[in-house]
């Protein structure tokens, strides 16, 4: 069994029966894992064991010296902040999640005359606005589709001039009251694509 440093011994005492998210730091408290868990207090002792682990863990458990834990209201939002705070960490032993194309995000394209909101995976520093990520990518898109019936934006990829009249045929989105269209002749009136 790995002995805990005394200020891992201290907190594991205090450690709860709940989910949520654990961030083992190295001797500079420097961040070097980040786990999400469902019961924090059996997660956490389960690598002060002394049950065979493999190679990467053993190296990781060798360079703890102190422990955080943040209790989470569910399983899914430890999910949520796991990848949160491994994306701001970058820690050494996390493998995946350290792009930001695992999970889906609602863009919002601030930087166009006529913005648009849409799924993506990749985060672009372009001046646009991103929310999430989140973890059900079909419940996701049917809250957008319901979204577009209440608030027609545009969500096609047509370039639109600004300053110049556009005389192209207006989208079936338009047609069904779910864009205004400004890619067509009807954008001298402000409307939207």
């Amino acid at each position: 069994m790995q002995t805990p440093t005394a200020q891992i011994a201290e907190k594991i005492a205090f450690l709860p029966d709940s989910p949520g998210i654990y961030l083992w730091k190295d001797a500079k408290a420097e961040v070097i894992y980040v786990g999400k868990a469902v019961s924090l207090k059996n997660r956490i002792k389960s690598y002060l064991s002394s049950a065979p682990k493999d190679p990467k863990t053993e190296q990781l458990v060798k360079h703890i010296a102190d422990l955080d834990f943040i209790i989470t209201n569910s399983e899914a939002e430890a999910f949520l902040l796991e990848a949160t705070l491994i994306k701001r960490h970058q820690p050494k032993y996390n493998i995946l999640l350290k792009d930001d194309k695992q999970y889906p995000y609602v863009k919002v394209t601030l930087n166009e005359d006529f913005p648009r909101v849409f799924v993506t995976r990749d985060i672009i520093k372009d001046g646009s606005r991103y929310f999430g990520p989140y973890t059900d990518v079909k419940s996701l898109r049917r809250t957008l589709r319901n979204f577009e019936w209440l608030f027609p934006i545009r969500d096609c990829k047509r370039k639109i001039p600004i300053g110049k009249v556009v005389f192209s045929k207006a989208c079936i989105n338009y047609q069904l009251g779910k864009c205004s269209a400004p890619a067509s002749a009807r954008s001298r009136r402000g409307s939207i694509c």
